[in-house]
């Protein structure tokens, strides 16, 4: 029987008919609807077109029908999904604090209380020693539980503290749209003034404590385009700077000294900096360089000079100063040399100190130099295979450096390492209740041949006793995009695959920059296929090197990660046993070919203007929702969110839809689309997101046989 043609008014009515008559669920079916664009000159028809009417009943009718759909197919389901969250909400300290971080007179920290959807930010003043004193009186800055009563997402933006320690400055989301308002709080007598301004995608103080620089977003496109100007006194914001090309976005910080305001100016290759001295918040902003088609460069300052890292005539970036008087090119002088094998990421500048994040071999280092004696140092980790983050240490004076450190085996650590003399002081290690033990779990790098010859990097974790003759069910998780690493990090709720017998692997596919700049350039525009050729590789190399097979590999991605698992789930249906694919970017065609919706012009540079026809055939070629066929496919969960922002609902719907019109077999097709508030991310309550997380773990692991 056929319901492609059901008249629209009849969508829902037609599902929950089929659903309450039949003895097995039927999935619902999306009417089709001439529609018909010109490409390139071809005409292409796409009669799910209509989904991309938000406003329209019929399009909430269909996807609430395609829940209902989803909820019965996993009704079984639910007792393991139920015992799954209990078990990863038990390992979880539920009130807990965070490390404090000294910033002025105060120390800064966030707390969580059991039973509590969001983090509590909090200070209390530093001891006259300077040293964090616990017993010091608490001041709650923003209770995010109180922000949220009432509303079902609540996303906190961001928040800055007044030079004068005085006032706060915050932003938040109610919707999932990322639209954020701006607010004041009087951290004297808990005044909150505000929204100050919609939209709102950045900010930052100047030094005089009164004025106040941000960034809002094009109301169409959500590009960040606009830097303003506000006098919290004088109420009324000024318009600064406005940038036009549409490639670019504006971003606003402050240089860890405190001296000067930052404005960025960025597209995917070409960036550009200006600035101001913070204390001087009426001037104007200089441009340090001209923007250079190509050319990437951020700054910092330190004693009157600017720290620039570049990547001119340096692919994986370079450092060099310049006078802050006179910052142009002619005064540029070379302080850390570009490496072949190392791209810089960052630097972090201090008084006495400098700080380099660099990644090499899909491992990031942190290399530290005394500025008054020019020595160098590295700081050493205990495992092989690890992830480590700058932690945040925003004292201009400090000596020492914080940092996170883990592993797929030990949990989240915060290290303090004194500058001078590289001791690491471990701070605090994320406690897993349970009695977890890391010496039960092995992780280990390995190296996959891609089709071209290249290496790339797969990163495992498992519990020992497992058995390596093609038998253990295999989690393979990518993102490979934006030159976007993926780093081999803990997770409590990974434990409930590893303890069940599952290898859990990321595939450090080429699109990233696990391995450098080189490593997004050759994942992206023209050269996109390989980041989607590399986890194919990548999978049967875990497949023939008899870790997994083919019917107990499971795949997961989000967002572009999403548009991965599509496209290798229409080259090689055959490789995979399931995939989940989250708020998935999988209408390529359509959306990169319409510049008014957000984000699309910005990518040009990512994935190619499909105006242009070179660029058009390449996207062509693995677009998802383009190339599927009538075939068998594997089991696909796709997860979304109807206020998804960066990547519009419609286009996981518009897949399911046409999928369900091909797939040449009986493998669970289901769509789960958060209709109430929710963001890219998801759902914004901690406990919320777990229990998301748990139906997720549940479904995947119920696809290779296991349900309890």
């Amino acid at each position: 029987m056929s319901y492609r043609f059901f008249p629209v008014a009849s969508v829902f009515f037609a599902c929950v008919s089929l659903m309450a008559t039949d003895s097995k669920p039927q999935p619902p079916v999306a009417p089709q609807k001439p529609h018909v664009s010109v490409w390139h000159g071809e005409s292409v028809s796409d009669p799910w077109f209509w989904l991309r009417e938000k406003t329209s009943p019929e399009v909430v009718a269909y996807l609430n029908a395609e829940n209902a759909y989803t909820e019965a197919m996993t009704a079984d389901l639910k007792p393991f999904s139920e015992a799954l969250y209990k078990e990863m909400l038990g390992r979880i300290k539920q009130t807990d604090l965070s490390v404090p971080v000294r910033r002025g007179a105060y120390f800064y920290y966030s707390r969580t209380e059991e039973g509590k959807q969001y983090p509590i930010q909090c200070r209390r003043k530093a001891a006259k020693s300077g040293a964090d004193d616990p017993k010091a009186a608490e001041e709650v800055l923003l209770d995010q539980n109180e922000l949220a009563k009432g509303l079902a997402f609540l996303s906190l933006g961001g928040m800055s503290v007044s030079d004068d320690e005085r006032t706060l400055l915050y932003s938040t989301d109610d919707t999932g749209f990322r639209q954020y308002r701006l607010f004041t709080k009087d951290l004297a007598t808990g005044k909150v003034s505000g929204p100050l301004a919609e939209r709102v995608t950045g900010f930052t103080w100047a030094a005089d404590a009164k004025h106040v620089f941000f960034v809002t977003e094009d109301d169409v496109t959500k590009r960040s385009n606009q830097l303003w100007r506000l006098d919290l006194k004088a109420g009324k914001p000024v318009l600064v700077f406005e940038e036009k090309d549409e490639l670019f976005e504006v971003r606003i910080d402050r240089t860890r000294d405190r001296k000067y305001l930052q404005v960025e100016l960025q597209s995917t290759d070409t960036w550009e900096a200006r600035y101001l001295a913070a204390a001087k918040p009426l001037g104007a902003f200089k441009v340090l360089l001209p923007r250079q088609k190509g050319h990437k460069y951020d700054f910092d300052h330190r004693e009157g000079i600017f720290y620039i890292r570049t990547n001119r005539d340096a692919k994986n970036f370079r450092l060099v100063t310049a006078p802050a008087a006179t910052p142009d090119l002619s005064h540029w002088k070379p302080f850390v040399a570009h490496r072949p094998d190392a791209l810089i990421q960052g630097v972090d500048l201090f008084r006495d100190f400098l700080v380099v994040v660099q990644q090499r071999e899909g491992l990031t280092q942190f290399r530290i130099q005394d500025l008054k004696s020019g020595t160098w140092r590295d700081v050493a980790f205990p495992e092989s295979i690890y992830a480590a983050f700058p932690g945040g240490t925003p004292e201009y004076t400090s000596k020492t450096y914080r940092f996170n450190y883990q592993s797929m085996v030990t949990p989240q650590s915060i290290y303090d390492c004194d500058l001078a003399s590289g001791k690491q002081t471990l701070l605090k290690e994320t406690e897993v209740l349970g009695g977890y033990d890391k010496a039960q779990y092995t992780t280990e790098r390995l190296w996959a041949t891609a089709r071209d010859g290249v290496k790339v990097p797969v990163s495992l974790v498992y519990r020992k006793g497992v058995k390596r003759d093609g038998t253990a069910p295999l989690f393979l998780y990518a993102y490979g995009s934006y030159g976007y690493g993926t780093p081999p990090a803990f997770s409590s709720p990974r434990l409930s695959l590893l303890d069940r017998g599952m290898v859990y692997a990321i595939a450090h596919i080429r699109g990233g920059n696990e391995l450098g700049e080189a490593w997004h350039d050759d994942g992206m525009l023209l050269k996109k296929m390989n980041t989607f050729t590399d986890f194919i590789d990548a999978a049967e190399f875990l497949v023939q090197d008899k870790w997994t097979a083919k019917d107990r590999l499971v795949i997961e991605g989000g967002s572009a990660g999403g548009l991965l698992m599509g496209a290798v789930t229409n080259l090689r249906p055959d490789l995979f046993k399931a995939v989940h694919s989250a708020v998935p970017f999988v209408d390529v065609m359509n959306t990169m070919l319409d510049a008014s919706l957000p984000l699309t012009v910005g990518e040009y540079l990512e994935w190619g203007n499909p105006n242009e026809k070179p660029a058009f055939d390449a996207m062509r070629a693995y677009s998802p929702y383009d190339n599927l066929v009538k075939k068998a496919y594997p089991a696909i969960l796709v997860t979304s969110s109807f206020n998804d922002s960066q990547v519009m609902y419609w286009e996981p719907a518009k897949y399911v839809a046409k999928l369900r019109t091909l797939k040449a077999d009986t493998t669970p097709l289901l769509l789960k689309m958060k209709m109430e508030p929710a963001g890219h991310g998801g759902a914004s309550g901690r406990y919320d997101a777990l229990k998301d997380k748990a139906f997720e773990t549940a479904w995947m692991l119920s696809q290779v046989g296991i349900t309890k």
